[in-house]
Parts: structure tokens; C-alpha cells; sequence
């Protein structure tokens, strides 16, 4: 995955200059070099149930989440699910890959998980045709950890009809605990 400040491989431009490419070139494309609408929906939903597996989100949740995946920080953080539910998220993260400059889990990393795990538990309760958007997150640090895995377990402390509220603890792998998250969702 590149992103917009990232050359391609040697001759390819960045994403943010085949855009401007691509805008010059939309004018003159053939039919037969664009795809129909829905063999590329099709694609890209292939892709993301392979994210999905990928990451240990259980089967039953494909469905909701094939048109959009899991988010692209959370492939790139390396988190992978273990338990999903509204009322119980669970899933890990390598501290390898996480650190700031002091060679520890960077504190982002803590809040990158919490909320993820918030957002997703807030998600599934909203349920179908309704949209969950975090509106609080707040983290507190209480240990160091530079080697291992991370695991997060949020845990539902309010289930409400527009506003869900979680706790999120993290803990290492000896299950000591790193931080405590609490993340609040408004369901619209």
C-alpha cells in the first residue's frame, strides 16, 4: 500500500500524480479499458472478504463488512480479531511496527486499537441501515511494553439508542495491564 507521498516502483508515479493523470486521460478512455460498475464492485468486495479472513473477523460479519473491509490503519497497525460483538470486542496488535522513537508501543497505537475495537462493537450494535461515529475517545497509559503482542478487550458499558459508550483495556502478554480507553459513538 503507497500513499500520496510515496513514488511507486521505479517509472510508476505516486497515487496523487496517477490521479492527475487519470483526470487528463477520463476524456479519451475506450469502453473497453473501464470495467462495468458491478464486475468492480464485485472486485473490490473480493478483495475485502480477504481482508476480513485475514484479520479473524468471524464469517457472519462478512456480509456487513464486504463493501467497505476493515480500514486500511487497521491492516496497516496489524490488528487482528478474536471475539466480536457488541457487547465484547476482542483483538490483538504487534507491538513490532508500533513504536515511537523510544522503541515502546507508541501511544497512538493504544488509541488506534481502543478505538477500533469501540467503533466496531458501537457499529455491530447500531445494526443495519445505521451508522455509528465516534464522538469522544480518551486514553490512559499505565505501562510500558517494547516486544510481543498487545490484546484489547472492550467491554460495553452503555448501549443506548443513539449513544454507546466502551471500555477498552490493553494488556501484554503476560496480562499485566498497558492502558484503559473509554470511546463514545453516536448512532445515527
Amino acid at each position: 500500500m503507497m500513499d500520496n507521498f510515496t513514488p511507486g516502483p521505479a517509472g510508476e508515479a505516486s497515487p496523487a500524480e496517477a490521479s492527475a493523470a487519470g483526470d487528463a486521460r477520463s476524456a479519451v478512455e475506450t469502453p473497453a479499458a473501464v470495467g462495468a460498475p458491478a464486475e468492480v464492485e464485485a472486485a473490490a468486495e473480493a478483495d475485502f472478504r480477504e481482508e476480513l479472513l485475514e484479520a479473524g473477523v468471524p464469517e457472519h460479519l462478512h456480509d456487513w463488512l464486504a463493501e467497505y473491509g476493515i480500514g486500511a490503519l487497521v491492516v496497516k497497525m496489524g490488528i487482528r480479531f478474536l471475539e466480536m460483538s457488541p457487547e465484547r470486542c476482542v483483538a490483538t496488535m504487534p507491538v513490532e511496527g508500533n513504536t515511537q522513537v523510544a522503541g515502546i508501543l507508541h501511544g497512538g497505537a493504544h488509541v488506534v486499537l481502543a478505538e477500533t475495537l469501540g467503533s466496531f462493537a458501537a457499529g455491530m450494535h447500531a445494526g443495519p441501515g445505521r451508522q455509528a461515529l465516534g464522538i469522544e475517545v480518551g486514553a490512559t497509559h499505565h505501562r510500558a511494553v517494547s516486544a510481543g503482542t498487545v490484546t484489547g478487550t472492550c467491554t460495553a458499558i452503555h448501549l443506548g439508542r443513539t449513544l454507546t459508550t466502551h471500555e477498552i483495556v490493553m494488556t501484554d502478554e503476560q496480562g499485566r495491564r498497558l492502558s484503559t480507553a473509554r470511546i463514545t459513538n453516536l448512532i445515527r
